[in-house]
């Protein structure tokens, strides 16, 4: 595999295509190679992972020590966020003197040398310095320096540094060159790669940039190599959901409507979900499960498919009520709808509404937005987690996480057990 050491001619010149400054300072980047990392063992599966988070959020690493059934001590979590804080206490075992909630006021010298993994990702931030190559001090009023400055202070041996893809190209690259050669400078051995969640068995597509960083720098990585995706994102639905997680009329409209379907603002019954972001949910935006009403008719290629129909060929309430009202005292008409034959089609149809004349059909169907528990499930976390927060909360926490399958990859890849003891 070609390393910063040893790039081939054809990597070089799409390296010189990139965005300006982008590969100025050369990282350890490796390929994704195709052996099945769920095959690797653990080679000291009894050990104690000493384990440090920054931006802990809901603990996706920790989920994933959990899943994995690995011994792990919580030395330090933190978050600003104090419902962050409530979830995080809800689900792992760490006592008040260990959890911090600013992490611009966390010293960690106390740890130097006692951390075997930090793991968290901070807010994309310009640097008001980029390229005057001072190190860590290039990046002093940022977030990026705190998570940094943790890692010179604790010296971990090994961290796992994730972010969006934009960070690559943001602020023309200077922003990514300046975090490669701070990783660099504080004596790690670094690797990065873009990798997608739906590559790691869970049904959604969420593109992140991970980095990990080895301060041993004899220590070769390859990141793991992609599996087929076996389940559907109907896979992780409940089978049972409250009335509350069902659209109304003016949801429904904004949801089915043709610009927000070809923009993928939107998407109903995908079979993978859509990245989930903080503010999932709250405008509407992002995955939405269409539950047909069960009957004993046939169906064929015909039938009512609520996804290629939008909000405003249905009646409103009202609308409805004129229709199907019978006719007057004088004056009776057919209420009949969903007709085994059609009445005779008119051009007038697109702005009158005249029961017996024009054709109607209904449907039983419903469409409602994903449940808390459903985006924690899409993000890899198992209904063991206990939900300690209300909904709005959660959704914002399950979209800013890190799905937790993609860490399990990591951690098995690169057997984070012999890095404990």
């Amino acid at each position: 595999m070609p390393t910063a050491s040893r790039t081939s001619a054809r990597t070089a010149r799409k390296r010189r295509n990139a965005a300006p400054g982008l590969f100025d300072v050369a990282p350890s980047r490796t390929t994704p190679i195709p052996t099945d990392w769920r095959k690797r063992c653990f080679s000291n599966p009894k050990a104690i992972i000493r384990l440090g988070t920054l931006f802990s959020g809901i603990g996706a690493i920790e989920h994933a020590l959990q899943r994995l059934k690995l011994r792990h001590e919580i030395v330090f979590a933190g978050d600003i966020d104090s419902n962050c804080k409530k979830s995080y206490f809800a689900n792992y075992r760490i006592s008040e003197d260990r959890w911090h909630e600013d992490v611009t006021k966390f010293g960690a010298k106390r740890h130097a040398r006692n951390l075997d993994l930090l793991v968290g990702g901070s807010p994309c931030q310009s640097f008001s310095m980029v390229g005057a190559r001072r190190g860590l001090e290039d990046t002093r009023g940022t977030l990026f320096y705190d998570f940094a400055r943790v890692i010179e202070e604790s010296s971990p041996k090994v961290f796992v540094y994730e972010n969006v893809q934009g960070l690559l190209t943001h602020d023309q690259g200077s922003t990514w060159r300046t975090i490669l050669s701070v990783f660099e400078s504080l004596g790690y051995r670094v690797y990065w790669h873009v990798l997608n969640s739906r590559d790691f068995g869970i049904p959604q597509n969420r593109q992140r940039l991970f980095v990990v960083g080895f301060r041993d720098k004899s220590v070769h990585f390859d990141f793991p190599g992609p599996i087929p995706l076996e389940l559907s994102m109907q896979d992780f639905l409940e089978d049972y959901t409250e009335s509350k997680f069902y659209l109304r009329s003016k949801g429904v409209k904004f949801v089915t409507s043709s610009k927000n379907r070809v923009k993928r603002y939107t998407q109903i019954n995908g079979r993978v979900a859509l990245c989930q972001k903080a503010n999932q949910q709250f405008n509407w935006h992002g995955d939405f499960v269409f539950e047909p009403h069960v009957s004993d008719m046939d169906f064929d290629e015909f039938t009512f498919d609520v996804r290629t129909v939008e909000e405003k060929y249905y009646l409103s309430e009202a609308v409805r009520r004129y229709v199907l009202a019978g006719g007057t005292k004088t004056f009776k008409t057919s209420t009949e709808t969903d007709l085994p034959v059609a009445r005779p089609l008119l051009q007038s149809m697109h702005k009158m509404h005249r029961a017996g004349v024009d054709n109607y059909v209904t449907h039983a169907g419903r469409i409602r937005k994903l449940t808390p528990r459903e985006c924690l499930r899409l993000m890899g976390f198992r209904d063991t987690f206990k939900i300690a927060v209300c909904d709005t909360q959660m959704y914002r926490q399950a979209g800013n996480s890190i799905v937790v399958d993609v860490l399990i990859a990591l951690l098995r890849q690169m057997d984070i057990t012999r890095f404990a003891r």
